[in-house]
């Protein structure tokens, strides 16, 4: 095995579903310096090339709403939703300050106290 191939590191094998998250960097336009080139995306479609039997996905690049089709997912990554959550999960809600909290955390929490409002105590003058 050569020196080069010894130092790289390995990432263990994914396996993508619809409806996914994934940071997608096209491979091409990044090597040749192209804007454009990583986006945030979700998985539409899962398929397996009948001849060569490789899987491939089918993208959704979320900000343009732009179908990416043939997309090799050694060029994605998964987006878990405890990240995308991390801020309203870590929220100091024993802070006395909101300003401590994230937008996302105060509008969660807010939405949160709104729907279950009927389980609060009635309140006292």
């Amino acid at each position: 095995m050569s020196q080069q191939l010894q130092g790289r590191a390995t990432r263990p094998q994914t396996t993508y579903t619809q409806d996914d998250f994934v940071l997608y960097r096209d491979a091409r336009r990044f090597w040749l310096g192209q804007p454009g080139h990583t986006f945030v995306g979700r998985v539409e479609r899962v398929w397996r090339h009948a001849g060569t039997g490789k899987v491939f996905c089918d993208l959704v690049e979320l900000s343009a709403n732009r179908h990416v089709g043939g997309v090799d997912p050694d060029y994605m990554r998964l987006l878990p939703s405890a990240d995308a959550m991390a801020d309203i999960d870590t929220a100091p809600l024993a802070e006395p300050d909101a300003g401590a909290m994230s937008p996302a955390a105060v509008a969660w929490l807010r939405r949160h106290l709104a729907q279950d409002r009927s389980k609060l105590p009635a309140q006292r003058d």
